[in-house]
């Protein structure tokens, strides 16, 4: 049975706020940590154009918020075992022991996949997305990146490859839940493959075949894997 069912209100709030602080602190250290090499971080971030690529700047403050902006994006990176760490402190008296023991699984799980989906991104993907864009150049158009607007595209579509890579466990969150089973998801298998490519057509950077591919094809074998998933641990029906 969860524990301290009946601690008082403001009992919870001190808690809370005192796991806050020490996420606040933590993400401070990792971003004041991360700052000093931030430069190295973007061009880093950069890797994925093309080598002779070069940035410009509109504003004159661009630069230096984007290398904050990467910092931040390290520091919290960097502080993610402490922040994790303090989520589990908070919630664990209130789970019950079948619920505990199952907290760190999906963590570290998540985890890999989620991290697994931004480096298949990162290596995979986005190197053909920007060869594919920056070849409409010529010599009366020259491309000018801005800063600001890479490092937000990049993050954004490397988010978006993280997500997609938690389908196995959004799948079995959904099998225990009852919600599905996997003989629902082997049914509407035709029509999940058709939803896959219109999401990884939206997904993509680039109207590529072969980019779209590469974004559907984890999706096609993480739903197969969803389904052996459902199937082993989903709710059984009574």
């Amino acid at each position: 049975m969860p524990q301290d069912n009946k601690m008082p209100f403001t009992s919870h709030l001190v808690e809370l706020r005192k796991r806050l602080i020490v996420s606040v602190i933590a993400v401070t250290i990792g971003f004041a940590a991360s700052y000093y090499y931030s430069k190295e971080l973007f061009m880093l971030l950069a890797k994925p154009l093309p080598t002779n690529t070069s940035f410009a700047f509109t504003r004159l403050i661009e630069p230096f918020f984007t290398y904050l902006k990467v910092s931040v994006l390290a520091g919290i990176f960097l502080a993610s075992p402490v922040l994790i760490h303090e989520v589990w402190v908070f919630v664990a008296p209130g789970l019950h022991e079948h619920e505990r023991k199952w907290f760190w699984p999906i963590v570290v799980s998540s985890s890999i996949l989620f991290i697994g989906g931004v480096l298949f991104g990162y290596f995979l993907v986005l190197p053909f997305g920007y060869s594919y864009f920056l070849s409409f150049s010529s010599d009366t158009i020259k491309p000018m990146l801005s800063m600001d607007g890479y490092f937000s595209f990049t993050t954004k579509f490397l988010l978006a490859f993280g997500l997609v890579f938690e389908m196995p466990l959004f799948i079995l969150f959904l099998s225990l839940l009852g919600i599905v089973n996997a003989k629902m998801l082997s049914a509407y298998r035709k029509y999940a493959i058709v939803a896959i490519f219109i999401i990884a057509a939206f997904l993509t950077p680039t109207p590529d075949a072969f980019s779209q591919i590469l974004m559907a094809a984890p999706m096609l074998v993480f739903y197969e894997a969803g389904i052996i998933l459902a199937r082993i641990f989903g709710k059984k029906e009574g």
